[in-house]
């Protein structure tokens, strides 16, 4: 199955900057090498991570944006594994492949096979690049950092966020019992997703400590100390931003919750496991807003402003 004609559009920045930087382009269509898939891209996902990746002049430039993505198979290099043209396909660029790639915002990406998946079959393929990045950083600190178990308590903070709503219902899949922390305006949209209870993010701190948890995972890193205090001394917190860093090394250090930072990786295997979420009714992908490729100032704009309800996604078929 060979892409049509020879160039495409992508969505790229040639300096470090603010919205006005991003452009959409055109560019070659790129040409499977050993080892890696062509994919017709149907939608890509907007995180945070692009708009640090946008203003920042490390490594190179120009760059292309957004590293999650659904699609078809158009071409395959040689031993590119089982995948072939014309599947369905999700996955993850991984979290340096900006640095050599266009980018997923742009109607053909390049990736290495080993970092797409089947796409799950019960959501519209569009809908599906909602969930790569974050389910997969969801089910990597929820399953390897805190060792989420049956019937343990979860407190989620951030969860109106993309990771954060994959994090609830990945967690009740799991067993547990969930504690959202959030803005008021998300509080309906974490129950509906399961939550147990729903905690404002900007409701003071308890005068008594109340340590009933037995896991954290943080989203961001905004009032972190107050929500270590609600867990038990021997619990597990996952925490996803750098500047958390400090609270890690002092939990090696001192008594109290372990904190790790949690990074995800884009493994073929977790992006089945995801699919199998998907397929049986556990996960579902939740999208604030669709974009057009020539909206993606708009669509980084929005997720810029760190209030999402759960994903923007860009549409490669709107126009």
């Amino acid at each position: 199955m060979t892409p049509p004609g020879t160039t495409m559009r992508a969505a790229q920045f040639d300096r470090a900057g603010g919205l006005e930087v991003l452009r959409v382009r055109t560019l070659p269509i790129p040409t499977a090498r050993p080892g890696r898939l062509v994919v017709k891209v149907r939608a890509a996902g907007v995180n945070p991570s692009d708009i640090t990746s946008r203003r920042s002049r490390w490594p190179r430039l120009p760059r292309g944006t957004c590293s999650d993505f659904s699609g078809e198979i158009t071409e395959a290099g040689p031993g590119a594994g089982d995948l072939h043209p014309g599947q369905p396909v999700w996955g993850w660029l991984g979290p340096f492949a900006l640095t050599r790639s266009t980018g997923a915002a742009a109607d053909y990406v390049e990736v290495e096979y080993d970092r797409v998946a089947p796409a799950p079959v019960t959501v519209p393929l569009r809908d599906a690049a909602a969930l790569p990045l974050v389910g997969l950083t969801a089910l990597h600190a929820l399953r390897d950092v805190v060792r989420l178990r049956p019937g343990q308590r979860l407190l989620v903070v951030g969860a109106g966020g993309g990771v954060g709503t994959a994090a609830i219902q990945l967690a009740k899949a799991m067993g547990a019992d969930v504690t959202a922390v959030a803005g008021s305006a998300k509080h309906a949209l974490c129950r509906e997703l399961g939550a147990d209870r729903v905690i404002d993010h900007a409701a003071p701190a308890p005068a008594v400590r109340v340590r009933d948890h037995d896991a954290l995972l943080a989203c961001h890193g905004a009032g972190l100390r107050t929500h270590l205090d609600r867990l038990h001394r021997t619990a597990r917190a996952a925490v996803l931003p750098a500047r958390s860093f400090p609270y890690a090394i002092a939990s090696s250090l001192l008594p109290g919750p372990r904190v790790r930072i949690s990074a995800a990786r884009p493994l073929r295997h977790d992006l089945e496991e995801l699919a199998e979420h998907v397929d049986s009714g556990t996960l579902r992908p939740v999208i604030d807003q669709i974009h057009a490729l020539e909206s993606v100032q708009e669509a980084h704009r929005a997720v810029e402003t760190g209030h999402t309800r759960g994903k923007h996604i860009i549409d490669l078929a709107l126009t």
